[in-house]
């Protein structure tokens, strides 16, 4: 049976995938019923909606791997994780891969920042050697399991020591081993075309979706990405954004009835229940009790037409 790590493997092979960012059930349910065929997780995300913090080093390994696990047992198509700096040392990252190619993801990003990291968007980054860098990425290499368990090593070089250093550091990750590399907060076009042309690898860009979400990538077209020869393409923000944006919105209209006693029926701005319960798998709890709850309880609890339909179901 073909893993899902293999599964991403073709889908890089086949062009530019794209893989929003995602940091809840809903948020990983809701790409897959869009049809995308990847999905990736954020620390930035998870450090946001989970802990309520900002994307400062604050997740830990553990709170990161239970975070992915519980979505990635959930999902069909391949979620990848991000990893932050890997926790630690090489022996760290070491473990770190093993538990979360446990917890089902197909692959991880590490990044080169120094312990306590920060957004690759945010100011004041400070990075690690790049023969450190390398030496983690050659423990995730060993680590790793399933030989198409992805390792994408991350670099923020750009910021700090100019394009043409986050390239020299880039072929050292690909040296030690890295299936891929990530290059964040690239400024340009022009940026992005001289990293894909100067690696020997795929190449992973993040990227905002609208002005308002991209404080250092430009808007660039996905199929223009796909042309510089750009293998994945991620949408950190992009949800958790919307997501914000609609309950500010929702909020509002809220405290305006609240304060005036108006009334707002926008089914615009809100998901239907039953739609809810779709996007949930609801529909699969209430076959287990069809297959196995025994009639009486079933007629307890749905009447007596419910168990007519569970007897017709289970003779046929």
């Amino acid at each position: 049976m073909k893993t899902k790590a293999a599964t991403m493997r073709a889908l890089l092979k086949q062009g530019v995938v794209v893989s929003p960012g995602v940091y809840d059930g809903l948020s990983a349910r809701m790409v897959e019923k869009m049809g995308f065929k990847a999905a990736a997780t954020g620390g930035s995300g998870f450090s946001n909606a989970r802990l309520s913090q900002p994307d400062i080093g604050l997740l830990t390994l553990m709170e990161n791997v239970d975070a992915c696990r519980h979505i990635a047992r959930n999902l069909s198509i391949p979620l990848m994780a991000d990893a932050e700096t890997g926790y630690g040392n090489p022996v760290t990252v070491f473990h770190a891969v093993q538990y979360f190619e446990e917890a089902g993801v197909v692959g991880m990003n590490i990044e080169d920042q120094v312990s306590p990291k920060r957004c690759g968007h945010m100011q004041g980054k400070e990075l690690i050697s790049a023969k450190e860098m390398a030496k983690k990425v050659e423990a995730a290499v060993k680590a790793k399991k399933d030989p198409d368990f992805i390792i994408n090593a991350r670099t923020d070089a750009i910021a700090v020591e100019g394009l043409d250093k986050a390239i020299e550091r880039a072929r050292l990750y690909i040296a030690a081993g890295a299936d891929m590399v990530f290059p964040d907060a690239v400024h340009s076009e022009e940026q992005i075309k001289r990293f894909v042309e100067a690696v020997d690898a795929p190449v992973s860009i993040n990227i905002g979706f609208g002005i308002r979400s991209r404080p250092t990538t430009p808007l660039i077209p996905v199929k223009r990405l796909a042309e510089l020869g750009v293998a994945r393409v991620t949408m950190a923000r992009m949800l958790p954004s919307a997501a914000l944006m609609g309950m500010h919105k929702a909020l509002e209209l809220m405290r305006d009835h609240v304060e005036t006693g108006n009334v707002h029926d926008r089914p615009d701005l809100l998901y239907g229940m039953a739609e809810i319960t779709d996007l949930m798998g609801y529909s699969k709890i209430a076959e287990l009790e069809a297959q196995f709850l025994p009639d009486d309880q079933l007629e307890r609890k749905y009447g007596s037409d419910k168990v007519d339909y569970v007897v017709r179901e289970r003779k046929n």
